[in-house]
């Protein structure tokens, strides 16, 4: 792999210091001389959650893609982070998942999947990236617009650092990584330019958040994860991670929402469609008080359909597509785009960086999107289109989901296409359609006891190899 260097394309300037901007100023440290990343938020040095990614607080997931791109693109990042408390763990095996209230059979999967805080994960990316030669992070600092020659080309930024006037940062390319907050309608049109066409979806989401200790033989899983369904529209996640705790993250939609008491927060979780995760939260000690958060309506920027845009300019991450956070995609599809970028980058090709860039970015939005908007859509009361397809779709899910309970081949299948490693087409492969369609009994649902099925061990193998 490369070193990080620069390869003398001159100057590059990140708008956001997030995931998606760390990934981006990473990739680009290879082809430019210098990298700025601008952000307008005091940047923490002990991990706590800053003011600019309010769900910091919330469980997040990086997905077993995202975490393989993540040791591609930082080696030694998964011993770094280990070290540091973190957890690595088989997606299959150590992770209790429910989906439709069925639980999926646990068997070694071969899929990692990485368990740590989004202010820790962010902390330790933006040391990294901050040490690559070239590099340079500005805190506290706002890009107020970028800016354009005559011919359209965007040849850098004007910016506001506190306590300063205004001034203007040349460059040769300039990303916007702003996330959910980002003002790429409002820029593209100042510079000319027509805004990116929306698709939105709106799931009525609210999730809240509480940390609990975690000890030794708390439960015989390192995560749980309990879907929403139709039936039940309401889930519930816990992770194990450093610290010694544990993240609890309960969720509810259409106005069924969990209460930030601590009394109100059990009882919603007594009201899951299993009772595993209850049953796990009332055997902990809890660190913290519950922190609710209203979740923004799922919004995909369609940039690849736009027929002008300028050059020197490219989005990435939140900023292209944020997603429903209960399916846990968003640091994965920013890590696999800056996957993407860093093919674009690399290439010999008279075509424009962005156009190449977007249709690459739009490939592997599309799988995420409609994995995520279409479980959106088996609830009556989320607005949106249903195709037959949709349908069909939601209904063999359905399938996938009652034949996992005893088939831990149709589970393994089901959650490397979850986790983005595989296409959506490995569930319809002949073979799969034969295991997922075999006529079954009726299954029973989950009943695992009050106190956890095994003890869990102090020290993962996983952890045991990376020591």
């Amino acid at each position: 792999m490369r070193d990080g260097r620069g390869t003398g394309r001159g100057h590059a300037v990140v708008a956001g210091a997030g995931i998606g901007g760390l990934l981006a100023a990473r990739v680009l440290s290879e082809h430019f001389e210098r990298v700025s990343v601008i952000e307008r938020d005091a940047l923490p040095e002990d991990g706590v959650p800053r003011r600019g990614v309010p769900q910091s607080h919330h469980a997040h997931g990086m997905l077993s893609k995202g975490f393989e791109v993540l040791q591609d693109l930082f080696p030694g990042l998964r011993e770094d982070l280990v070290a540091r408390g973190a957890l690595v763990r088989d997606v299959q095996s150590d992770v209790n998942w429910f989906n439709d209230g069925r639980r999926l059979r646990r068997e070694p999967s071969q899929l990692p999947c990485l368990m740590v805080g989004r202010p820790g994960l962010e902390r330790y990316l933006r040391s990294r990236v901050a040490a690559l030669p070239g590099v340079e992070i500005h805190q506290r600092t706002e890009i107020l617009e970028p800016l354009a020659d005559p011919a359209g080309r965007v040849t850098g930024v004007r910016l506001l650092r506190v306590n300063a006037e205004p001034e203007v940062l040349d460059a040769d390319l300039v990303v916007d990584a702003t996330g959910r907050s980002n003002r790429g309608a409002t820029w593209l049109r100042a510079l000319g330019y027509e805004a990116a066409p929306e698709e939105r979806v709106d799931s009525g989401l609210v999730y809240v958040s509480r940390e609990y200790r975690r000890r030794p033989g708390d439960a015989d899983a390192d995560a749980f994860v309990v879907g929403a369904s139709a039936d039940a529209p309401r889930g519930g996640v816990a992770l194990s991670g450093e610290g010694d705790r544990w993240l609890v993250t309960l969720f509810g939609m259409n106005g069924d929402v969990p209460p930030v008491d601590p009394e109100g927060y059990h009882r919603f979780a007594q009201r899951l469609a299993v009772p595993d995760l209850h049953r796990l939260l009332e055997r902990l000690e809890p660190l913290t008080a519950p922190r609710l958060m209203r979740s923004p309506v799922s919004i995909r920027r369609r940039y690849e359909r736009l027929a002008r845009f300028p050059e020197g300019y490219l989005v990435i991450a939140d900023a292209l597509c944020q997603f429903n956070p209960t399916y846990g995609q968003g640091m994965t599809v920013a890590a696999c785009e800056a996957a993407a970028l860093r093919e674009c980058l690399a290439e010999e090709s008279a075509a424009p960086l962005a156009q190449r860039f977007f249709r690459r970015a739009a490939r592997i939005t599309d799988v995420a999107w409609d994995m995520s908007v279409g479980g959106d859509l088996r609830f009556p009361f989320v607005e949106g289109r249903r195709t037959p397809r949709v349908r069909l779709l939601n209904r063999y899910v359905a399938r996938i989901h009652r034949a996992a309970e005893a088939d831990p081949t149709v589970g393994r299948a089901f959650l490397a296409v979850a986790n983005l490693e595989e296409p959506p087409q490995r569930l319809m492969a002949p073979a799969m359609l034969a295991r997922v369609l075999r006529p079954r009994s009726a299954p029973a649902r989950s009943t695992a006891s009050a106190a956890p099925a095994a003890p869990a061990t102090g020290v993962h193998p996983a952890e045991r190899a990376a020591s």
